[in-house]
C-alpha cells in the first residue's frame, strides 16, 4: 500500500471544489487549463488528460482508496495549474492513474512525466528570472516613459549635433547607432505589455538537479493487498515493492515498525542496499492475532539509528482482516 494512511472510501465524482475554485454544485464541471497560459499550465492540461483517460476519478478517490501518496488538495492545485507542484505530488498524480490504473510501465511513465515536469520547471525559472531582471531594470531607471523620452531626446540630439559639442566626425555615426539601438530596446519594453505577446525565450531544456536528493515511490503490494482475509493464529509474509526515485544509494536503511496491533510483526526489518532508479522488494514476517479483528500495522523508512528518512512521505502499511 503506498505511503498514504488516511480514511478509506471516496467523496465521488463531483467536482471538486480544490478544482474549480469554487463551492461544488450540481452539474459544474471543471475547467481544464488553457496549455496556451504557460508552462504550469501546459502540465496541468497534461495531467487533466490523463485523469479522463483513467475514468475520471475524483481527487479524494485517487488520495483515498487509489492511494495516492498525496493529498486531496495537493492533487487539485497540481490540476489547477497555477502553480508548479512539487515532483512527487505530480508523480503521485501520474503512479496512480497512468501505472495502477491504466497499467503502464513504471519506469517508462517515470521518465516520460519527469520529462514534462522538468520542461515547465525550467520554463518557469526562466520566466521568473526576466520577471526578476526586469522589476531591478524599471526600478534603477525609472518609468518606461521616462526612459523613452531620454531616448528620444539624444535621437534628436544625434540628429543635430549643432545643438551640442560636436563629437569627433569618425565617432558620430557609431554614437547614433547606438542611440537608434537604445532606443528600440526601451521602446519595445515599453510597448511590449500592451501588444499581449511576451518575450521569445529559449527553447526548453531538462533542469539538472543541483545537489543530490532523496526519494521513493510506492509501486506495488506484492502480496496481501489491503483487505486480505487472513486465518486467526497463522504465520504469512507481507512485501510492498518501492523503488528509489532519488539520487541517493539506499544503505544501512531499514523499515521500522510505529505502532502496535494484536497482530505481531518485527520492530525493523532491513532494507537491502538500493541504487538510484532500482526497485527493492520488502518482506516482513506477520503472525495473526488469535482473534478475528483488524490488523493495521506501519512502517517508516529509517536509518540504522531509527532516524526516520523521508519525512514528506507518509508510512506504507499492512492492513488485513484476520477472521
Amino acid at each position: 500500500m503506498p505511503e498514504l494512511p488516511g480514511t478509506s472510501g471516496s467523496q465521488g465524482d463531483e467536482p471538486d471544489p480544490q478544482w474549480t475554485g469554487r463551492a461544488a454544485r450540481p452539474g459544474r464541471k471543471p475547467v481544464r487549463p488553457e496549455p496556451a497560459a504557460g508552462p504550469v499550465a501546459a502540465l496541468a492540461y497534461r495531467l487533466w488528460e490523463l485523469k479522463a483517460e483513467a475514468g475520471d476519478p475524483s481527487f479524494a478517490e485517487m488520495s483515498t482508496r487509489m492511494g495516492a501518496a498525496a493529498s486531496k488538495s495537493s492533487l487539485a492545485a497540481a490540476a489547477r495549474g497555477q502553480v508548479l507542484p512539487t515532483w512527487e505530488t505530480t508523480w503521485e498524480f501520474v503512479r496512480v492513474l497512468a501505472v495502477d490504473r491504466l497499467g503502464r510501465d513504471a519506469e517508462e511513465a517515470r521518465r516520460e512525466w519527469r520529462a514534462h515536469w522538468e520542461r515547465a520547471a525550467s520554463a518557469a525559472a526562466r520566466s521568473e528570472t526576466t520577471e526578476a531582471r526586469t522589476g531591478h531594470d524599471e526600478t534603477r531607471a525609472g518609468p518606461a516613459e521616462a526612459r523613452a523620452g531620454h531616448i528620444e531626446t539624444e535621437v534628436r540630439m544625434a540628429e543635430h549635433p549643432e545643438r551640442r559639442t560636436r563629437p569627433p566626425l569618425a565617432r558620430r555615426p557609431a554614437m547614433i547607432a547606438a542611440v537608434a539601438t537604445a532606443a528600440g530596446a526601451a521602446l519595445f519594453t515599453w510597448l511590449a505589455p500592451l501588444s499581449g505577446k511576451d518575450e521569445p525565450t529559449a527553447p526548453d531544456t531538462p533542469v539538472r538537479a543541483a545537489s543530490p536528493y532523496d526519494d521513493s515511490a510506492f509501486e506495488q503490494d506484492v502480496t496481501h493487498p489491503d483487505g486480505t482475509m487472513v486465518k486467526t493464529g497463522t504465520e504469512f509474509t507481507k512485501i510492498w515493492r518501492i523503488r528509489n526515485t532519488g539520487t541517493i544509494p539506499w544503505q544501512g536503511r531499514y523499515l521500522t515498525r510505529l505502532n502496535d496491533t494484536l497482530c505481531r510483526a518485527p520492530k525493523r526489518v532491513e532494507i537491502r542496499p538500493v541504487q538510484p532508479g532500482e526497485p527493492v522488494d520488502i518482506a516482513v514476517r506477520v503472525r495473526a492475532s488469535d482473534s478475528p479483528g483488524r490488523c493495521k500495522i506501519y512502517w517508516k523508512m529509517t536509518d540504522e539509528t531509527g532516524t526516520q528518512l523521508l519525512s514528506a512521505k507518509k508510512p506504507i502499511f499492512l492492513d488485513v482482516v484476520v477472521g
